[in-house]
């Protein structure tokens, strides 16, 4: 039987500072991100299998999630226990800042912290697997940071090619023969900072 979640949430918009502060584990994130690419649903042993986890220590931030509304629990056909992702079915979840709620900026800076975590764990483990391509159109491991400046125009056409990567690499596993990646990304601006005046010598 279903247990879903107590509102409808857009999985595209969360900005509770609450859901945020609760998806600042790396465990959490990789279960939401994991479940979206799943198909938007799976078993404890499917998530065990995909994380490297057992399935023990996955249950407590499960259950935290289903109470959050973030995901529900069901009956699978085999009667395993099952999650599946809250709101729009495999999309996966998106937050949404509104920094004039409450404890929305600590919040976030806490869910970034855990984001940065995966991603530098997920590229230690990345380094060490045979066959990794490095260079080349089918390059598999990139880390790159850049600062520079955008204008308006620039600044929309960078919002677009990370939406559009972020579609890419949300899609669910296909029949067909393919690679479980993941990404990551921080977009933001930098205040510019004056000439340091040069001390008069005496």
């Amino acid at each position: 039987m279903k247990k879903q979640p107590k509102q409808k949430l857009n999985a595209r918009a969360i900005s509770d500072p609450e859901h945020i502060r609760l998806l600042a584990s790396p465990v959490r994130q990789e279960l939401v991100d994991t479940l979206a690419s799943l198909g938007g649903r799976a078993t404890v042993a499917a998530l065990s299998e995909h994380l490297g986890r057992h399935a023990d220590g996955l249950y407590y931030h499960l259950q935290l999630l289903v109470e959050a509304g973030l995901i529900y629990e069901f009956s699978g056909d085999t009667g395993e226990r099952t999650f599946g992702l809250a709101g729009t079915g495999q999309a996966p979840l998106r937050l949404a800042y509104k920094l004039e709620d409450d404890g929305a900026a600590d919040a976030l800076r806490a869910y970034v912290k855990g984001l940065l975590q995966v991603a530098e764990r997920d590229f230690d483990n990345a380094l060490v697997l045979p066959g990794v391509a490095m260079n080349g159109k089918q390059r598999q491991l990139w880390a790159a940071r850049n600062k520079g400046w955008v204008n308006k125009s620039d600044l929309e056409e960078v919002n677009a090619l990370l939406e559009r990567l972020c579609e890419l690499m949300s899609q669910p596993r296909a029949e067909t023969p393919n690679h479980l990646m993941s990404f990551a990304f921080v977009l933001a601006p930098t205040p510019t900072r004056g000439k340091r005046r040069q001390s008069k010598e005496k």
